[in-house]
């Protein structure tokens, strides 16, 4: 292995190992993807989706209309820019190739259609993050990995965030109300 940073690959590979990326995502959850991908000699595709932009519509040929929910929301190719930053970090030292893709709407079903699209041998997302409003989150629209669990047939692994809550601890402690 070197120390130099692998260089992104610029086309959509084949058969890669997905991983699902946010900004400030621990890079333990790229490193997990990563050595997969090495142990099944094929890519990493890193996958962000943009929660704030939906599509509008798809050409015939493919290219993806998408419209802001939010106007004042942070331009996706600043959160690319970061992402990407973040990835050459967590994967410096590691020779695994690797892209990144840039998807809009419900994480789970932008990820699934993705995998499906390029007949991905695994899907990596991380758990999410501790607190009462990850928590509400979660209650509305459902765990990433549990309805990618549901709704596409894919191996997924999915890497903890942060340490473990114990077994006696209070997966949602009281906020003081």
């Amino acid at each position: 292995m070197t120390d130099a940073a692998p260089s992104p690959i610029s086309r959509r590979p084949d058969r890669p190992v997905i991983v699902g990326v946010l900004p400030g995502l621990p890079a333990r959850v790229v490193r997990e993807a990563a050595t997969y991908a090495r142990l099944h000699g094929v890519p990493l595709l890193a996958a962000h989706v943009d929660i704030t932009r939906f599509v509008s519509y798809e050409d015939p040929d493919g290219y993806v209309h998408t419209a802001p929910i939010n106007l004042d929301a942070l331009p996706s190719e600043q959160t690319a820019a970061q992402i990407r930053s973040e990835v050459e970090r967590a994967l410096a030292g590691s020779e695994v190739t690797w892209s990144l893709e840039m998807l809009v709407g419900d994480p789970a079903i932008a990820l699934r259609d993705l995998a499906q699209k390029t007949d991905a041998k695994l899907i990596v997302v991380g758990t999410r993050k501790r607190g009462i409003g990850e928590s509400i989150r979660e209650f509305f629209t459902g765990s990433v990995a549990a309805r990618l669990a549901h709704r596409q047939p894919r191996p997924i692994l999915v890497v903890p965030l942060g340490e473990p809550v114990r077994d006696d601890e209070d997966l949602w402690p009281d906020s003081g109300s």
